[in-house]
């Protein structure tokens, strides 16, 4: 594997960042969303970096974006970890892509005062859940998430960190 850079996001890059998301969302995972369906990846920058958020890929030397990851600011203090992806060539410690992509955002977190970082995911995603437990984050019931929390429509497993 050649060496991964994890780099802010270029609207050069948009339409290979919507391929690879929507590759992983419904041909992997079968996931019932369209691109049209997610805001966020039509314009991540309107839609991340603002207020103190970010979005950052992960590209190969060669260019290729092989992950993803984004931080919205919804309430002051409070950020949710969005549009966490990573190619399945890419995955795993040996190859720490989402380790990478995951430090990059907490740190960028921490450096903008956020006190906690909450994230929705599906149920179809249980590696993630994994590694957001092994990362420190803990599960919330979907009763005590923040009331302005950015929840999309397939969210059904909530977790948190704190800074």
């Amino acid at each position: 594997m050649s060496k991964i850079a994890i780099v802010p996001f270029d609207a050069a890059d948009r339409d290979a960042v919507a391929r690879l998301v929507v590759a992983i969302q419904r041909d992997e995972f079968g996931v019932p969303i369209t691109y049209e369906q997610q805001p966020d990846l039509q314009d991540p920058i309107a839609f991340f970096c603002r207020d103190g958020g970010g979005f950052w890929t992960a590209k190969t030397a060669a260019g290729d974006i092989v992950g993803t990851i984004g931080l919205t600011v919804f309430a002051p203090g409070q950020g949710a970890l969005r549009k966490m992806f990573v190619h399945a060539d890419y995955r795993g410690r040996a190859q720490g892509v989402a380790q990478t992509l995951l430090d990059t955002l907490l740190s960028h977190a921490r450096a903008t005062n956020l006190a906690s970082v909450w994230l929705g995911t599906t149920e179809f995603f249980k590696a993630a859940h994994r590694f957001y437990a092994k990362n420190g984050f803990t599960f919330v019931e979907a009763t005590r998430m923040p009331p302005d929390f950015p929840r999309m429509a397939l969210d059904t497993r909530f977790f948190r960190i704190e800074l």
